[in-house]
């Protein structure tokens, strides 16, 4: 019974995030300041869930092969490599070093 009163909350709570969005004034979402922001929250949002999923384990913090596979998406971004081509160096040198550790 707990879990559907945590689901229900949930998308109550969503629906009222979303209504809350839509019924703010047009001249409040044109200031350079909010859209500023609005552009950079995604990006934050991304670097700490790539951050939390690289470097934790359970409650643990740990360095491993995933930190290794990132540095080389990094190297390959800096490069200017393809996005396809990153997630490909990444993948590889991550498979690369649990094979040889694992």
């Amino acid at each position: 019974m707990t879990t559907w009163i945590a689901i229900i909350v949930t998308a109550v709570g969503c629906y009222a995030v979303k209504l809350l969005g839509l019924s703010m004034p047009a001249a409040l979402l044109e200031r350079p300041i909010v859209q500023r922001l609005a552009a950079l929250v995604p990006i934050a949002l991304l670097a700490a869930l790539t951050a939390q999923q690289t470097f934790c384990d359970g409650s643990h913090l740990v360095i491993d092969a995933r930190a290794a596979g990132l540095g080389a998406a990094a190297v390959a971004l800096l490069l200017r490599a393809p996005f396809l081509v990153v997630v490909g160096v990444a993948v590889v040198v991550t498979a690369m070093l649990r094979y040889t550790t694992g």
